[in-house]
């Protein structure tokens, strides 16, 4: 017998929700379609996002490409750094992620590495869950998809992990858009790709999925937002890094040193607040802290906004991590290109630096065009100095120049206004998971053994079903005349004249949509029609123009903070 998974599963893949790729072929694990109604639904949720990030807090939402050249990621640390550690079965040969399949064990590991998970399979410990074998072979393997641009002289690239290489790379351009002032925050929604070693949790562990992220740059010396006040009563269920259960205000966990950072602990309310009104179960929703150990290579303090799921248990959504500078330093070091800004200063400040000065009449000939960019890179201090030789890198290619050709000079001077590199907070939310999240709180049975999608209104793909009471004039061509009003208004309608009355409430019920229409006999006597709550499955006679002016009152999101 299946549980609720297979029964919402069975539900998106008959009314085009959500369904496996590729299926005629046997399918690729990994991958999941959208269907019509699931698209429809992905984009109400993400309109919401917008409305949070583009519109309240005002973030600059970009898109950059999903293929990112090798440099780039190398400099990021995924290269070296974005892996998971493999096991494997010498018997069936099947592959399997070890981390995971120690937590599905039973195993108690405090800090999953290459060398504890080794000690585990010589101990014999770790078996295979198709045919019981004893697993063996313990190696990271790198999770981004390999890829090349263009032909002969290729470029080494991958498919994007996450979508912020693309903001960090940005910075300088964004910043001068942005009037040279911080905070800012950038957003971006797009898809990631990782090639995931067994993705055996259905739509929870994608290969490519949606995602949806904003980098926050921020002076570390004005740790603030201006809307603080708004969110500092929103409690959270946290989950900290000790293992101890909070349930407090985000004000009293900010204060009291549980959450690292005010711009943190704002975004983390904001967070709540957000899928709490996309229809997620607070209830089942909690905040958790990463241990130091679970910190990935970029963080200094990390929140994981989880939920239950009844097959998974508690389950991460959306990550919620203080970057620091890491990702801004480690491109300038990498390409040679400052990313950084500027701070006034309250009155002068005494500084020492080294001003580079080149002998352009011989660099100009070695280096021509690119003189400009090295010049650029030995300001920043991307560069080596062995013997009588100057090695510069510039984009992942190196320069060697004579050390004579460069004078370096410290200087001592008056400044007004310093330049720094940016912190970033970064709020990352999965969209697949939370959509699948929204579905399975809001999977409900009436008292008649139904089963319907209890959507938030401005959630559900249909807002609103249209019907004539029966399939004859003059009841269709009213009830044409209203969807059509509806269409006009730019809201999501559905006609339908066929089965009894009852089927067509029970289909639209079943995807979520909040109201249905009913054009009947007395449509025709006074103007009215019936208004039907999804929820009460109570009924409600209004004049046809009230009844529209009701739906569109109630299916767009309206801030309530």
């Amino acid at each position: 017998m299946g549980d609720v998974y297979d029964e919402i599963m069975s539900l998106s893949k008959r009314r085009g929700i959500i369904y496996p790729s590729f299926e005629i072929y046997g399918g690729v694990g990994g991958f999941y379609s959208y269907g019509p109604l699931g698209t429809l639904l992905k984009e109400n949720i993400l309109d919401v996002w917008k409305k949070f990030y583009v519109i309240r807090e005002g973030c600059l939402l970009i898109d950059t490409p999903n293929i990112v050249p090798y440099p780039v990621l190398k400099a990021s640390g995924h290269v070296d750094r974005f892996t998971d550690i493999l096991v494997e079965c010498p018997k069936c040969k099947s592959k399997y992620r070890a981390d995971k399949l120690i937590e599905d064990q039973g195993l108690y590991v405090p800090e999953i590495t290459l060398e504890k998970i080794t000690q585990i399979v010589d101990a014999g410990k770790l078996k295979c869950p198709s045919c019981g074998s004893t697993l063996e072979n313990p190696r990271e393997v790198n999770l981004m998809f390999r890829t090349e641009i263009g032909f002969g002289n290729v470029i080494k690239a991958f498919l994007r992990p996450e979508t912020a290489q693309g903001i960090f790379v940005d910075f300088n351009i964004l910043y001068n858009v942005n009037k040279k002032k911080l905070p800012m925050g950038v957003a971006q929604i797009g898809r990631g790709f990782r090639n995931e070693i067994s993705p055996r949790q259905g739509v929870i562990r994608l290969r490519e999925f949606n995602m949806a992220e904003v980098e926050v740059f921020f002076d570390p010396g004005q740790d603030d937002h201006p809307k603080f006040d708004d969110l500092k009563e929103e409690k959270i269920r946290a989950l900290t890094k000790d293992d101890r259960e909070v349930y407090d205000t985000i004000e009293r966990l900010y204060t009291s040193g549980i959450i690292k950072g005010k711009l943190l602990a704002y975004y983390i309310a904001l967070t709540k607040k957000l899928l709490v009104d996309l229809g997620v179960n607070e209830d089942k929703l909690r905040f958790r802290q990463h241990k130091e150990f679970e910190l990935a290579h970029y963080a200094k303090d990390c929140w994981d906004a989880e939920v239950y799921l009844e097959r998974f248990g508690w389950t991460e959504i959306v990550g919620i991590a203080n970057r620091s500078s890491y990702d801004l330093t480690a491109h300038s070091k990498a390409s040679g290109v400052e990313l950084v800004a500027y701070r006034a200063l309250e009155g002068a400040k005494k500084v020492k630096e080294t001003v580079v000065e080149l002998n352009y009449k011989v660099l100009g000939p070695l280096l021509k065009s690119d003189l400009k960019k090295v010049e650029e890179a030995l300001n920043t201090g991307a560069y080596t100095i062995e013997g009588d030789e100057i090695t510069v890198k510039v984009n992942n290619k190196e320069y060697k120049i004579p050390k004579s050709s460069v004078n370096f000079k410290e200087v001592e001077r008056n400044i007004m206004v310093e330049k720094f590199i940016p912190w970033v907070v970064e709020p990352s939310y999965g969209i697949d998971r939370i959509l699948y999240t929204i579905l399975e709180h809001n999977y409900v049975k009436d008292d008649r053994g139904y089963a319907y999608l209890r959507l938030k209104p401005y959630v559900a793909p249909i807002k609103v079903g249209v019907f004539p009471l029966v399939a004859k004039e003059p009841l269709t061509t009213i009830a044409r005349e209203v969807y059509e009003k509806f269409v006009k208004d730019g809201i999501v309608a559905y006609y339908d004249e066929s089965d009894s009355i009852g089927r067509r409430y029970a289909r639209m019920d079943e995807v979520g949509t909040p109201y249905c229409i009913t054009i009947d006999h007395q449509t025709i006597q006074d103007g009215t029609v019936t208004v039907r709550d999804r929820d009460t499955r109570k009924q409600e006679r209004l004049k046809i123009e009230d009844a529209i002016k009701y739906v569109k009152e109630r299916v767009y999101y309206k801030f309530d903070f």
